[in-house]
């Protein structure tokens, strides 16, 4: 018995040591990947400047709490050795810990004595001391400071052009804010880079939600967390902490937007999921930072639990320990509270928090609105100011070219007329007239015969062209005789199919000798008839397919109008045989084709079917449609791209 006792005791004391062991191990891990710590190991100002600013999720472990008493005490430090850089540095890195905090009005005071106490202040701090200010100007409602600091940078050079896009937003002309948005920023778009898409996408949804356009800003947001997924998923790109932490804040801001339009829309059952997921998000990747969207996400969902009578739910969200300093947040708690008493039948308490409200509402109600008025009218008169700058700069440039011209002009006519005079005391000058009268009655002559030549080409490659869309349609034909002559299943599948290719190249020959311009071939009214002719084969002529096709003004040359005629040939032939099998009542076909400026097209093709089998990786070289669009992908120099949506499948590329 005793010796029993000695192994048990050995098996605790072991899994004990193990266990102490183990925990030791992992806040070791812990304090290596701590922003606090690094930034306290650090011995120069410079260093801590660099670290705090290039780490998003500072407060991840240590509060904004604890960097405001460490940022205090280095401070006084550097006060006391009179060491100004490091004092002006702490003093930026407190500003912004004032402004995570919440702690507008004392974040401005701190950055606008820092910005006038010294007229050397290195451009790449004047740059965050701005943005810093811009961003505490838009949370105070002061757009007219917070214009004149955009003023400042662009003087600066650190901005090209002055936005007002988000602060007509904040001022209740969200409609305005997009189209100007849109304007500025659709241009610069990299169709590769999923995150500026995400942002991009984002912003409109948010702008339309702003102008009580539920719907299309959904749409929006979804494709904006389709992108952010992409950019998160991607393994290829590498990415750095920093970069998936601005990744994760940007998806929860996201997830935060579709539940508060799905609460508008009342659809509760959606809403509440999206909202709690976007709360956890932030809470994750901004804790101990105020945070406005996580503010206005809790209230929300406090509100979506209170419409579906989750009542301790809802409570528990009021009852968060959030920093309320927004009004608005302020009176929308205040109604919740009363609204949750209400549910409770406690009168009485409902009744304080209404009193609560009606006492505030009006009257912060009236000052936003004169506040409003003035800045926006201020701001209005701002962008004019800057117009009619833009303006006289243009004129001043076309007075000083005009001035240019004219002087020009005086040089190139005296020129001109002492030519005149020079070729008048040349005797052949007659002569020289009439011989060139002469060369160019037979540069005339050449080129009417060249033009006739040109036109009997057109029509020798119209008819070789006709020739061959015979010949090919004689292969159709010779197909469809052996298809009735073959029993074997397979056989007739693999030659209708054949004969579908066929018919997909014989009509690109069809439009070449119907165009005036043999060199390139309309694709709208190609894509039409393929699809048309695919359609009659398939269906006989009874299908409820809803097929859309968006290639307007889009023209390609015969050698990549034959292999997207064949892509497009699979693609819709295997959407009709596989993609519907059990009704097709809402069945949608989407076929986008465009090409840039810049000669780079961009191909789109998906339907909302059962999409691709599970195995279908496994099945790709087994797969002669498959590794046909490969191939034909790779003579358009690309790569063929498949995504698995929600509903359906998605194919895309990009060509030359």
């Amino acid at each position: 018995m005793n010796k029993l006792f000695k192994i048990k005791g050995y098996y605790v004391f072991f899994i004990s040591f193990l266990i102490v062991s183990l925990a030791y191990g992992q806040d070791s891990i812990e304090e290596e990947n701590n922003p606090y710590t690094s930034f306290k190991s650090e011995t120069t100002s410079k260093d801590r400047f660099e670290l705090f600013f290039n780490t998003p999720n500072r407060y991840n472990q240590n509060s904004a709490f604890d960097w405001k008493k460490t940022l205090e005490e280095y401070a006084a430090i550097a006060a006391k050795s009179k060491d100004s850089a490091s004092i002006f540095d702490y003093k930026i890195m407190q500003s912004q810990v004032f402004y995570d905090l919440g702690e507008f009005s004392k974040s401005v005071d701190w950055l606008n004595d820092l910005y006038k106490s010294s007229s050397k202040i290195p451009l790449e701090r004047k740059k965050i001391i701005l943005e810093l200010l811009d961003k505490n100007y838009s949370k105070l409602k002061l757009y007219i400071k917070q214009t004149e600091i955009r003023k400042e940078k662009k003087e600066l050079g650190l901005v090209e052009n002055i936005t007002f896009y988000d602060i007509y937003s904040n001022l209740g002309i969200p409609k305005k804010a997009m189209d100007e948005y849109i304007q500025d920023v659709s241009k610069t778009i990299d169709p590769k880079d999923y995150f500026q898409n995400a942002e991009y996408n984002n912003n409109i949804g948010t702008y339309l939600w702003l102008d009580n356009k539920q719907p299309p800003a959904i749409l929006k947001f979804k494709d904006a967390q389709s992108f952010i997924n992409l950019y998160i998923n991607d393994v290829l790109n590498v990415k750095t902490e920093n970069d998936l932490v601005k990744a994760y804040l940007l998806k929860g801001q996201i997830l935060g937007n579709l539940g508060r339009c799905y609460a508008d829309l009342k659809d509760f059952d959606k809403a509440i999921p999206n909202l709690k997921s976007s709360i956890e998000m932030l809470n994750e990747y901004r804790m101990g930072a105020y945070s406005p969207e996580l503010i206005e996400n809790a209230l929300y969902l406090a509100d979506s639990e209170l419409q579906t009578n989750n009542l301790e739910e809802a409570l528990l969200l009021l009852e968060k320990d959030f920093r309320y300093f927004e009004a608005s947040h302020i009176l929308k708690r205040n109604r919740l509270f009363a609204a949750y008493y209400d549910k409770k039948q406690d009168f009485e308490a409902a009744s304080f928090y209404y009193k609560k409200n009606i006492r505030v509402r009006d009257s912060i109600a009236t000052k936003e609105k004169v506040i409003t008025g003035q800045q926006l009218e201020t701001l209005v008169q701002s962008e004019l100011e800057s117009s009619k700058a833009e303006l006289e700069e243009s004129r001043e440039d076309l007075a000083k070219k005009s001035s240019e011209m004219e002087a020009l002009d005086i040089k190139i006519t005296a020129i001109f007329i002492s030519l005149i005079f020079t070729l008048l005391g040349f005797a052949g000058l007659v002569y020289a007239y009439l011989r060139s009268i002469k060369a160019q009655r037979i540069i005339v002559k050449q080129k009417y015969i060249i033009e006739a030549a040109l036109v009997e080409k057109d029509s020798l490659l119209k008819e070789i062209h006709h020739r061959v869309k015979n010949n090919l349609q004689m292969v159709s034909s010779l197909l469809s005789l052996q298809t009735k002559n073959t029993r074997s299943k397979a056989a007739i599948e693999a030659l209708e199919e054949g004969k579908s290719r066929v018919k997909a190249m014989a009509l690109i020959h069809q439009k070449l000798y119907q165009n005036d311009d043999l060199s390139v071939i309309e694709m709208q009214g190609y894509i039409e008839s393929l699809v048309n002719s695919i359609q009659s084969v398939y269906k006989k002529g009874g299908h409820k397919i809803n097929i859309t096709i968006d290639a307007e003004n889009v023209e390609l040359d015969i050698d990549r109008a034959i292999p997207f005629g064949l892509i497009l040939n699979e693609l819709v032939s295997n959407s009709f045989k596989y993609g519907f099998p059990d009704d097709d009542e809402d069945g949608k076909i989407y076929i986008h084709l465009r090409k840039n400026s810049d000669q780079q097209g961009f191909f789109e093709y998906t339907d909302n079917g059962i999409g691709l089998p599970e195995n279908m990786e496994d099945r790709t070289d087994a797969s002669m449609g498959i590794r046909l669009m490969n191939r034909l992908v790779n003579q358009l120099q690309s790569t063929m791209n498949i995504d698995k949506v929600s509903e359906g499948v998605r194919f895309w590329f990009n060509f030359k």
